[in-house]
């Protein structure tokens, strides 16, 4: 993160951003405020959403004259290190305040960043009219005539920016990659994984993202001196993963999810559930669960197993 100096605010040239988007994040080992605006359509509402699944505090649509306050709950031992506040031209005549605002968060050193969104107007007419609801500037001219306006307004705020983002060509998806790689330290790229087992006669979990049947292997209930115990003990799990094609079965399973986590990260995906289900959820699928949860956590990956319905009858 950048030092505030005490002289004038950074500028650059119109339209350059001052960070590159591909480049990682900016480490910090303080609490940061994250200043979010830009033109209305251009994507600060799917930013905010970024922030708050990585677990930053947001408000959206914040009157600038509030910032200070905003920012001073940093200043207190309970509030949350990591602020975000959406601030544009939906605050009407205080947004003629954000100058004063910014210089006062200088004198504080308060430590902040700005990052701005913007869009090609053609792009932003698009958005509009597809959402079918006015521009906050219009005053019942047209569509670009609020634009106009807007971006004149911005165009201080947007030349103080540390980061400049062009969505006219960029997906909602998009969009959320590149705001987390601004901000997310790496343990916040980790997926969160949870093997839960379960019985298909108690139904599937309603949470699953994958479900796995392994009702194809011997059911230790019909073995006596097994039936009262359940896949977390040892003799069944031996049993279970004794069966032919038990263990090779898991194996190809990992091999075969392998390239789907990967995927689930590239599309944000952060928490996942796998389903593995026999007939009770007492035995087979508890033991496989172990195992895939075992292999997983060898992997690197964060899991937790769950068993849903052991102790039900």
């Amino acid at each position: 993160m950048r030092e505030i100096p005490d002289s004038g605010p950074p500028t650059v040239p119109d339209g350059v951003p001052v960070r590159d988007e591909q480049a990682g994040p900016l480490a910090t080992e303080r609490p940061e405020l994250l200043i979010i605006s830009g033109m209305s359509g251009a994507g600060k509402s799917r930013a905010a959403s970024a922030l708050e699944d990585l677990n930053w505090y947001v408000v959206d649509n914040l009157p600038p004259r509030l910032l200070v306050t905003f920012a001073s709950m940093m200043r207190t031992g309970d509030a949350a290190p990591r602020l975000a506040a959406v601030v544009d031209v939906r605050s009407g005549e205080y947004f003629q305040e954000m100058d004063s605002v910014i210089q006062h968060l200088r004198k504080m050193r308060m430590p902040y960043r700005i990052i701005f969104l913007d869009a090609e107007d053609e792009e932003l007419v698009r958005r509009f009219e597809s959402n079918r609801r006015p521009h906050p500037l219009q005053r019942g001219e047209r569509l670009l005539d609020g634009i106009a306006r807007e971006r004149e307004m911005l165009r201080p705020l947007r030349n103080r920016a540390d980061v400049l983002i062009d969505t006219s060509t960029t997906s909602v998806h998009d969009l959320a990659r590149k705001v987390r790689a601004l901000v997310q330290e790496p343990a916040e790229n980790k997926l969160h994984l949870t093997v839960m087992s379960f019985g298909f006669k108690h139904g599937i979990p309603l949470d699953a993202d994958n479900v796995l049947d392994v009702r194809f292997l011997a059911n230790p209930y019909w073995v006596n001196e097994l039936r009262h115990l359940t896949g977390q003990d040892e003799d069944v799990r031996e049993y279970v993963l004794g069966r032919p094609g038990a263990r090779d079965f898991v194996d190809n399973y990992i091999q075969l999810i392998t390239p789907v986590l990967d995927g689930y990260v590239q599309e944000l995906k952060s928490y996942v559930t796998f389903a593995v289900g026999c007939t009770g959820g007492r035995h087979r699928s508890v033991a496989i669960s172990e195992e895939i949860a075992r292999r997983l956590q060898d992997s690197g990956h964060a899991v937790r197993v769950l068993h849903r319905d052991v102790g039900r009858e």
